[in-house]
This record gives structure tokens, C-alpha cells and sequence, in this order.
């Protein structure tokens, strides 16, 4: 493999991140915040979603999505990591990747 498909082979590669909390913000109304970690818990995305009103958009949160590595964060915090990897463990262990909760 050449240097160029080496890199388009990283460009597209992904990780597997589970649902591990789901939290309304104090700040902004109407905003949710989805929070997905690695299974060991040591890396997280989030994402922010404004909810809607009952008719129109109806967006499925899902178990687990793919995401660039890029876009993740370090958890740091010791506890957080245990709970963010147990959390991860438990939605991996019932439900497929694209399970809508």
C-alpha cells in the first residue's frame, strides 16, 4: 500500500462509540446531550441536539455510532472512565449498534 492509499485508508476509518448518557442542559432549553464512549471509557463524543416539537422531525438516537477518531475527546477522570466503560459494556451486551432507544 502506497503512502496516499495509506492515507485515504486512515481518512476513512471510524470508531465504534456506545450511548452512555443522555443529559437535558441547565443552560440552553430544549437541548439534549448525548454522550457515547469507547468501551474502555477512555474517550467520549458528544452531541448536542435541539429537541423538536412533535411534529416534523423525528430523529432516532441510536446504541452506538461510528465516529472519526478525530472527533474524540479524553475522558481523564479515573471514575468517569469505570463508568463510561461499564455503561459501554452493558449497551454493547443488549443492543445492536443501531438499536433506536
Amino acid at each position: 500500500m502506497n503512502q496516499s492509499e495509506t492515507d485515504a485508508a486512515s481518512a476513512t476509518e471510524t470508531v465504534r462509540v456506545w450511548l452512555v448518557e443522555r443529559t437535558y442542559s441547565d443552560d440552553e432549553q430544549n437541548l439534549i446531550i448525548l454522550t457515547y464512549a469507547t468501551p474502555d471509557g477512555t474517550r467520549y463524543y458528544r452531541k448536542e441536539r435541539a429537541l423538536t416539537s412533535f411534529t416534523g422531525d423525528h430523529r432516532e438516537t441510536t446504541a452506538a455510532v461510528e465516529v472519526e477518531p478525530g472527533n474524540l475527546g479524553d475522558v481523564g477522570d479515573p471514575e468517569l472512565v469505570e463508568q463510561y466503560a461499564a455503561e459501554a459494556g452493558r449497551m454493547a451486551d443488549r443492543h445492536e449498534p443501531d438499536d433506536a432507544l
